[in-house]
C-alpha cells in the first residue's frame, strides 16, 4: 500500500480515470430481470453515486470497503464539505446511510418490529426479512426437536409471522435455516450494504458486500427509510498470500487473525481482505472468515469480486446478479478496492504456512496452533479429554465444510473406526440439508453415530438441551466446536464447559480420540486390536456437482410478500413472552446525578449483561427478560457474581437491587472494564438497564455495537478519560454530570469530554474526573427524545401533521 506521499505522485492519473468514470455513468442496464430486483444491490444508482464522490475528492483511491458505504451516502455533498481526504473522515465523522435490505432472527425481531409498530408506518421502507433459527433447542434430533419447540414457541412465531403478512416482510419459519446462511443463499451480494439484528451478519460479507450487525433500533432506522448513522470506520486490511492446502481451512485464518488482534483489536475497522490468496478461497470459505470478524471487533469484514462470488450466486438461482456484478466491476471496477488504495493497517497471512489453530477456552481470541494445543491443554491444566464434538453453525455449515467432514468419516469408518465421543452436525439451511441428504452425507453421518439437529442455531447460542453433563456441574469439561463464540456458559449453561473453537475438519477427526493431545495432521490414532490408523487431509467440493436442491416446499416463504393491512397483529396483556412497549421518559434537561450500583471485574459481554439460553423465550418481554440484567457480571470489590449491596449493606442480586432502585427513584450507573458489551448485537443489554432505571454506564472502553445499542435507547454510554479513574470509584458512591447541558446544547460538539463530580460514599469527599463521549447530533436528538425510536415516532408525526 502506497505512502501519502507516493499516492499524490500518481493522483493525475486517478482523475482522468474518474472523469472517465462520471461521463460513463447515467442510464445503466445490467441485465437484472424484474423477478431479482428485490434481491440486487440498486447497480445503477451505487455508481453513479460513487462517481459524484469520486468527483468530489478529486479520484482519490478508495478502498473496497469506501466504494460500498460512500455509494450508500445519504448526501456525498454535505459529508465531505468540510473534508479533503478519506483520511480526515475515518474514525472520525459519521457518515449516513441508506442500507437496502434489513434481515432479523426471531429473538431480536420481536423487539425490533414491537419498536418499528410503535413508528405507526403500513410498510417497511427496504425490504426485509425474518428468520425463526433461535428459538430451536437441540436435544434428540431435527424432526422431534423442531416439532417440540414450534409448540413451546407457538405465541412468538405466530406473532412474528403476522407482523411479516401485515408489513410485507418475508418470513422464514422455524426449520428453515440459519439467518446467515439463508442470507447468503438469497440476499448477499456484492455490493450489497444490508443491517441484521445479529452480530454475525458480516457473514454476508463473504459475498462482496458490506453487513453490519446492529440492534432492533438501528434495523428500525432502516426499516422506516430514517437515515441510519455509522462512524466512518477505519480500513484494516488482510494481505493474503499462497493457497490453502491439506488439513488447513478458511477458518484458521480468521482464528489466526483473531488470536494477532484479540477481541479489542478489530474495533472501529471494516477489515478488508485482498491479495492473490483470495482467489483460491471458495464464496463460502469467505463467508466464515467474514463471519467470524465479529469475534474481533470489527464493525464488518468484506472480500473482492471473485469467479467463486459469480460461480456461487449461479449456483444458487442468481446467476443474473451475478453476471452483473461482473459486468459493474469491470466496467467500473466498483467491486474492488482503487490500485493504490491506502489502509489504516495492513496485516499479512500466508495460507501456505498456515496450519489449524484451536481457540479458548472461554474467549475466541485464546489462539493455539493444532501441533501446539496438546502442550498448552496440559500446561494450563485444560481437560485431557473431549467429551462432544459439535460442528455446523452459521459458521462453518456450508456444503464445503460438510463434505469436507464427512470425506474424513468415511476414512475412519472404512478402516473400522467408531466416534469415541457424542457427535453433533446442524445443517444450515433447508437447502444445505436437502442436498447432502440427496448426496448421502446424512446417511453417512447418521451410521457414524452423529446425531444431526435442526436446521437452526441450537446450540452455538446456548439451545442445548444437553444431556451427559449437567448445568451445574462443578466438574470441567471440554467441547470441540466450529462455533463462533465460547463464552462461559454459553452454549450449556455450564460455567465449567470450556469451549474450544476450531475447523469441521478437526473437530471430525477429534471425535475418533477423544484426546487432547491428539494432532490429526501428524498423529495415528491405534486400534483397540493394536492397529495404525492416520487420516489423509480432507478433500471437500465448494459446490455440488449436481446443484443445490431446495427440499421441502414448506420451509420457503413467498418470494415476493405483499403488506396485507388487514391483518391484526394481537398482543395480550396476560402474556408472559411478548409485551407492547411504552416510550422511556425524555430527558428533563437536568444534569445527571446517579449511584453506582456495582463495579464490574473482567470481562463483560452481552451474554453476561443479557443472558441467552433459557432467557431467549422472553425476548419480547422487556419486563420479564429485565430480571436477567447482569446476572453474569462479576462485583470487582467482592468477587461475587451476581450478587451487590444496598446502601444499607443489605445483600441482593443485581436486578433486584436494580428494580428497588427504580422504585426508590435512585437513577444508578455501573462502572466497568474494557470492551464493555462484547459479543452479541442483542439490545435487550441495553434496553433492560434502561428500563430498570440506569442512566450512565461508564468504562474503559465499550464494544461497538453496544455502545451504538445505548445510545438508541437514550442512556450515556461514557469511557474514562483516565482509566486510572475505575480504581477510585466504589459501590454506593454518587456521580454527577457537570455539563451534559452544554454538550446537548452543542449537539455534541463540545469538545468530546464530560466532567463528573465523584462523592465518595463513606467519606464524602468530592473529586471531579473527565469521562469521553462520542455523541453525534443526531444521538443527541435520541438522548433528549428518551430514545431514537421516540424521536424517529415524533418525526413521523410531525410530518403527518404537517
Amino acid at each position: 500500500m502506497l505512502s501519502r506521499a507516493s499516492r499524490a505522485a500518481t493522483l493525475s492519473a486517478h482523475r482522468r480515470q474518474v472523469r472517465t468514470f462520471a461521463t460513463a455513468t447515467g442510464n445503466l442496464d445490467f441485465g437484472i430481470p424484474e423477478n431479482l430486483k428485490s434481491r440486487a444491490p440498486p447497480y445503477e444508482k451505487l455508481v453513479n453515486k460513487l462517481s459524484k464522490v469520486k468527483e468530489i475528492l478529486n479520484n482519490e483511491p478508495l478502498t473496497l470497503a469506501e466504494k460500498i458505504l460512500y455509494s450508500h451516502l445519504v448526501n456525498p455533498e454535505e459529508t465531505f464539505s468540510s473534508i479533503k481526504t478519506v483520511r480526515d473522515l475515518r474514525g472520525l465523522e459519521y457518515l449516513k446511510l441508506n442500507p437496502d435490505r434489513v434481515a432479523m432472527q426471531d429473538a431480536s425481531a420481536q423487539m425490533a418490529l414491537l419498536q418499528f409498530m410503535t413508528c405507526g408506518m403500513p410498510n417497511t421502507a427496504v425490504p426485509a426479512s425474518i428468520h425463526c433459527d433461535h428459538l430451536i433447542v437441540g436435544k434428540n434430533g431435527a424432526e422431534s426437536d423442531l416439532k417440540a419447540s414450534i409448540a413451546t414457541n407457538k405465541e412468538v412465531f405466530d406473532f412474528l409471522q403476522s407482523c411479516a403478512e401485515k408489513y410485507g416482510i418475508q418470513f422464514w419459519g422455524p426449520g428453515s435455516g440459519i439467518i446467515h446462511q439463508i442470507v447468503l443463499e438469497n440476499f448477499s451480494t456484492p455490493g450489497l450494504m444490508m443491517l441484521g439484528t445479529d452480530s454475525h451478519t458480516p457473514n454476508a460479507g463473504g459475498l462482496g458486500a458490506i453487513a453490519i450487525g446492529v440492534g432492533g433500533a438501528d434495523a428500525v432506522d432502516a426499516l422506516t427509510g430514517t437515515p441510519w448513522e455509522l462512524k466512518a470506520p477505519k480500513v484494516l486490511g488482510v494481505h493474503l498470500t499462497g493457497k490453502l492446502n491439506g488439513w488447513t481451512s478458511p477458518k484458521d485464518v480468521i482464528t489466526t487473525l483473531a488470536g494477532i488482534l484479540t477481541v479489542r483489536g478489530g474495533t472501529g475497522y471494516i477489515v478488508e481482505y485482498f491479495g492473490e490468496g483470495v482467489s483460491s478461497l471458495s464464496c463460502t470459505g469467505m463467508a466464515t472468515i467474514c463471519n467470524m470478524g465479529a469475534e474481533i471487533g470489527a464493525t464488518t469484514s468484506t472480500f473482492p469480486f471473485q469467479q467463486a462470488h459469480h460461480d456461487y450466486l449461479h449456483a444458487t438461482g442468481r446467476g443474473a446478479i451475478g453476471d452483473a456484478a461482473a459486468k459493474v466491476n469491470k466496467q467500473f471496477s466498483f467491486l474492488k478496492a482503487d490500485p493504490n488504495a491506502e489502509y489504516d493497517k495492513v496485516i499479512e497471512i500466508d495460507l501456505n504456512t498456515l496450519e489449524p489453530h484451536v481457540n479458548g477456552p472461554f474467549t475466541p481470541d485464546l489462539s493455539t496452533k493444532i501441533s501446539e494445543f496438546g502442550a498448552t491443554a496440559e500446561k494450563n491444566g485444560w481437560p485431557g479429554k473431549i467429551s462432544v464434538g459439535l460442528i455446523g453453525s452459521c459458521t462453518n455449515s456450508s456444503y464445503q465444510d460438510m463434505t469436507r467432514a464427512v470425506e474424513l468419516v468415511k476414512q475412519a469408518r472404512d478402516f473400522g473406526l467408531k466416534p469415541k465421543i457424542p457427535f453433533f452436525v446442524t445443517p444450515g439451511s433447508e437447502q444445505v440439508r436437502a442436498t447432502i441428504e440427496r448426496d448421502g452425507l446424512i446417511k453417512t453421518f447418521q451410521e457414524s453415530g452423529a446425531t444431526v439437529l435442526a436446521n437452526a442455531c441450537g446450540p452455538c447460542i446456548g439451545q442445548w438441551d444437553r444431556q451427559d453433563v449437567s448445568k451445574t456441574s462443578s466438574e470441567t469439561n471440554a467441547i470441540f466446536t466450529s462455533f463462533n463464540r465460547n463464552f462461559r456458559a454459553r452454549n450449556d449453561g455450564n460455567r465449567n464447559t470450556m469451549n474450544f473453537l476450531t475447523s469441521p475438519e478437526i473437530v471430525t477427526a477429534m471425535i475418533y480420540s477423544g484426546d487432547a493431545n491428539f494432532n490429526p495432521v501428524t498423529d495415528e490414532i491405534i486400534t483397540e486390536d493394536g492397529r495404525n490408523f492416520k487420516f489423509n487431509p480432507p478433500v471437500g467440493h465448494d459446490l455440488p456437482s449436481d446443484g443445490f436442491i431446495k427440499g421441502r416446499e414448506e420451509f420457503y416463504p413467498e418470494v415476493a410478500p405483499q403488506i396485507h393491512p388487514e391483518v391484526n397483529v394481537n398482543v395480550s396483556p396476560e402474556s408472559t413472552r411478548l409485551q407492547l412497549l411504552e416510550p422511556f421518559e425524555a430527558w428533563n434537561g437536568e444534569e445527571l446525578e446517579t449511584t453506582v450500583l456495582l463495579k464490574v471485574e473482567g470481562k463483560c459481554t452481552t451474554d453476561h449483561i443479557s443472558a441467552a439460553g433459557a432467557w431467549l423465550k422472553y425476548k419480547g418481554h422487556l419486563e420479564n427478560i429485565s430480571n436477567n440484567t447482569l446476572i453474569g457480571a462479576q462485583n470487582k470489590e467482592t468477587g461475587e457474581v451476581n450478587k451487590v449491596y444496598d446502601l444499607d449493606g443489605a445483600q441482593f442480586s443485581i436486578p433486584e437491587l436494580m428494580i428497588k432502585w427504580k422504585e426508590e427513584n435512585r437513577p444508578w450507573i455501573v462502572i466497568a472494564e474494557h470492551n464493555y458489551g462484547e459479543g452479541s448485537a442483542r439490545e435487550h443489554a441495553a434496553l433492560s438497564p434502561r428500563f430498570l432505571g440506569g442512566k450512565i454506564i461508564l468504562v474503559k472502553s465499550f464494544a461497538r455495537i453496544h455502545e451504538t445499542n445505548l445510545k438508541k435507547q437514550g442512556m450515556l454510554p461514557l469511557w474514562f478519560a483516565d482509566e486510572a479513574d475505575y480504581d477510585k470509584i466504589g459501590s454506593g458512591d454518587v456521580l454527577k454530570t457537570l455539563n451534559v447541558r452544554d454538550m446537548v446544547a452543542k449537539n455534541g460538539d463540545n469538545g468530546g469530554f464530560i466532567d463528573i463530580q465523584v462523592t465518595k460514599k463513606d467519606t464524602q469527599e468530592e473529586f471531579i474526573i473527565k469521562a469521553k463521549h462520542t455523541m453525534s447530533k443526531d444521538q443527541i436528538e435520541f438522548f433528549k427524545a428518551g430514545s431514537a425510536i421516540n424521536y424517529i415516532g415524533n418525526l413521523r408525526r410531525e410530518k403527518h401533521n404537517q
